[in-house]
């Protein structure tokens, strides 16, 4: 082959890889269209057991499994960021997040900048106290003593109305190591949890009380109404094969 033929067909060679490059880039662009779509982002506080939490490093709990499910029912991709609670809604709003699930309370504060979708637990308030304490019996007693809560939970809004002495955690596990070290005297979250702390804690014992009862949502950005429509779809369908009763079985034995 002379020089020339070399140098032509290698040449067209280059041109050959040069097409099948761009069209390899074009494919790798467009596969998440081929394969469902776009990936949509949850934002959840995997610090609130038995809702969320990490286990072996791993995220899991009721909240983590419910949109695991409601993804999958809604033939929807997603991709769930551990974040700090009072981090979530402003993730959301800027548009870093699509989705939140954290055990988040539906108020009419928080209406004004997402959209909830229908309510998938009901709560009230507890308060966790030593099993050594004796002083402490309800809400009206807090103001007295240094209350524990979570940074923008509802516990939070509560003991902020009754006033006294507040030390804000960014997480329950944060609170709960103040309260067994005796640097607070109580905590105020949300039932569920608050029962879980004390299976496994020993020391912890819980007040219940009918105080704030309150629906968990999922919380979604005001711009994708249809993906709102689509989320409560899921919920309703779960609700209606059994799916959404195994989960609470799971986690909560009912």
């Amino acid at each position: 082959m002379s020089l020339k033929a070399v140098k032509y067909t290698f040449s067209l060679l280059l041109v050959l890889a040069a097409a099948l490059g761009a069209y390899g880039c074009k494919k790798s662009e467009n596969a998440g269209a081929e394969n469902g779509g776009e990936i949509i982002y949850v934002g959840t506080n995997a610090e609130f057991p038995p809702f969320g939490y990490l286990e072996n490093g791993t995220m899991t709990g009721f909240d983590i499994d419910l949109i695991n499910e409601v993804a999958k029912t809604a033939g929807k991709k997603i991709e769930i960021k551990n974040m700090a609670f009072d981090g979530l809604l402003p993730a959301l709003q800027v548009g870093k997040i699509d989705v939140i699930i954290s055990g988040m309370t539906v108020t009419e504060e928080r209406k004004k900048s997402v959209d909830f979708s229908d309510p998938y637990f009901v709560s009230k308030q507890a308060i966790l106290i030593n099993s050594d304490n004796d002083k402490i019996k309800s809400f009206e007693d807090l103001p007295k003593y240094n209350v524990g809560v979570v940074l923008g939970y509802t516990g939070d809004i509560i003991v902020t109305e009754l006033g006294g002495s507040i030390v804000r955690y960014n997480g329950d596990s944060q609170a709960i190591v103040g309260l067994k070290g005796k640097k607070i005297d109580a905590v105020v979250i949300d039932s569920e949890p608050a029962r879980n702390y004390v299976k496994y804690n020993e020391g912890l014992k819980m007040i219940e009380t009918d105080l704030a009862e309150e629906e968990y949502a999922i919380a979604v950005t005001k711009k994708r109404p249809e993906l709102l429509k689509d989320i409560n779809d899921a919920l309703r369908t779960l609700k209606e094969n059994g799916g959404y009763d195994n989960l609470t079985k799971k986690y909560f034995g009912n």
